[in-house]
């Protein structure tokens, strides 16, 4: 009879529980399986998502080939580098392709088309990422040949570039020089040479070489 009761009194007990907290533990799991099977529901959305701007990009990328060989024009190639822009803005691909088309905008002489492009990326791009970094190097020199010089040179301190100091050493001797500033752009370089045993892979040490030379040179020729 004792058993029985305290059996009684443990159901009444978990009934009392049940009225107070039930309802809020049963809202809880609730929550916590929506969002458990939202987080994994967007998991395979932006996977979709990716492998689509990565095939979109592929496609851009081989039209680009054919282009260039003169097989089709470009308008395919900018055909789907705008799809990516607007269809997949938020992805590294996008950003390549708007990469790309700044390059051939400025092969085109079209600079202010160029500065636009880069602006877009450095927008859209993580602060700090390679695309971020290589994105600000070029606008630097896009600046610099629109005669913006003051403003490229803002873009190539060692504080904004990160790990690219070395190729931003280089490209501040480079906005230097054409802007006929030779001693400033022989300190700018002679800053390249250093940095690059840190910074290896970023500069073609060739032309580096052959910059300096040239700028010794000019100075040695100067002082004479």
């Amino acid at each position: 009879m004792e058993s029985y009761r305290t059996e009684e009194e443990q159901v009444e007990a978990l009934r009392r529980w049940w009225d107070e907290n039930g309802r809020s533990t049963l809202v809880t799991i609730v929550l916590v399986l929506a969002a458990t099977f939202g987080w994994q529901g967007w998991q395979r959305y932006d996977a979709q998502r990716m492998d689509s701007a990565s095939d979109l990009y592929q496609q851009m990328l081989e039209a680009a080939a054919m282009a260039q060989e003169g097989v089709v024009t470009a308008a395919p190639v900018e055909r789907l580098a705008a799809q990516l822009r607007s269809d997949y803005a938020g992805t590294t691909y996008a950003q390549f392709a708007a990469l790309h088309q700044a390059r051939v905008a400025v092969l085109a002489g079209d600079l202010e088309a160029a500065e636009a492009d880069l602006r877009w990326v450095l927008g859209k791009a993580d602060s700090g990422s390679e695309t971020a970094a290589v994105a600000q190097l070029r606008l630097a020199r896009v600046l610099a040949a629109g005669g913006n010089v003051e403003q490229a040179l803002a873009l190539l301190t060692p504080e904004s570039t990160g790990k690219y100091q070395a190729a931003a050493a280089m490209a501040r001797g480079d906005v230097l020089a054409a802007a006929g500033r030779p001693e400033e752009a022989l300190a700018a370089y002679r800053e390249a040479q250093a940095l690059v045993q840190a910074y290896p892979a970023q500069l073609n040490l060739e032309t580096l070489a052959a910059k300096l030379q040239s700028l010794t040179a000019a100075s040695a020729g100067d002082d004479a």
